[in-house]
């Protein structure tokens, strides 16, 4: 069972992710990996399963936290259910194959490639380069397979997509508020595939800590989720009062703090 602490400082960053979840539509994915794998590593979790139970544990609260933050974009107008519908599919299939190739890859190979992800990510939203102005989003065939990119590595490094998503939408010429609210919506086909392949991964595995099903620690799903669900349309809020630079550059140096962190855990696992 998880110590008190623990369920404090789970609070706390179910809070902050569910803020910034609604705020950037990123799920809260990239603030959970990282700030989770330092936790459950004081916890005492054995090294090489900590990244992969903090990416499970991420996938299942966007879950929770996609659709309360999605609900507020939605009132909003900000949500392009078209997208959604034609990226969903290809989503759904690159989760699921994430998640059991994130079983046999190295924790460090997994950590570097969170680090390397969100770092390019950062710079695409920091340089914020105005797009061609003819450039649209691509057909049915185009959107799926690009839906399969984002659920493959969103898998692999525990986010609802967004770091993924967001750029793409907007290098297409989606308004950064419409990119971060359909992001918000399309983090959810993301999560749960992501969630059902990290269970199916893990269930024969040993040493994993108590009240784990599959790579999924229940406990911090049930805490974090709680709290995030309560802050989520507090950001959505916020997202909505910022204009389109500030934040693209909340966007960027929250991912290049994640970034950093994470490329020291690959260096040092």
């Amino acid at each position: 069972m998880p110590t008190a602490l623990l369920i404090v400082e789970l609070l706390l960053l179910g809070s902050f992710a569910g803020f910034m979840a609604g705020l950037l539509g990123v799920g809260g994915g990239m603030l959970m990996v990282p700030f989770m794998t330092f936790l459950l590593t004081l916890e005492g979790v054995p090294a090489e399963l900590t990244v992969k139970v903090a990416v499970a544990t991420s996938l299942a609260t966007i879950c929770f936290t996609s659709i309360s933050s999605v609900r507020a974009h939605h009132v909003r107008g900000a949500v392009r259910w078209r997208i959604v519908k034609l990226l969903a599919p290809g989503i759904v299939v690159g989760s699921l194959l994430g998640a059991q190739l994130a079983k046999v890859l190295p924790v460090q190979v997994l950590a570097l490639l969170f680090a390397a992800f969100v770092s390019f990510a950062a710079t695409q939203m920091l340089i914020g380069r105005k797009p061609e102005p003819t450039r649209e989003l691509p057909g049915g065939a185009g959107l799926f397979g690009t839906g399969g990119v984002i659920g493959l590595l969103s898998a692999l490094v525990g986010a609802g997509g967004a770091f993924i998503s967001v750029p793409f939408m907007t290098r297409c010429n989606v308004p950064i508020h419409h990119a971060v609210g359909t992001s918000a919506a399309l983090g959810f086909p993301v999560a749960l595939a992501g969630t059902v392949g990290y269970i199916f991964a893990g269930r024969d595995l040993q040493g994993l800590p108590g009240g784990t099903l599959g790579f999924l620690y229940l406990p911090a799903l049930f805490v974090i989720s709680i709290a995030s669900v309560i802050t989520a349309p507090l950001g959505a809020r916020a997202a909505h009062a910022l204009d389109m630079r500030q934040l693209r550059r909340v966007f960027a140096v929250l991912l290049y703090g994640l970034g950093g962190y994470m490329l020291y855990k690959g260096l040092t696992a």
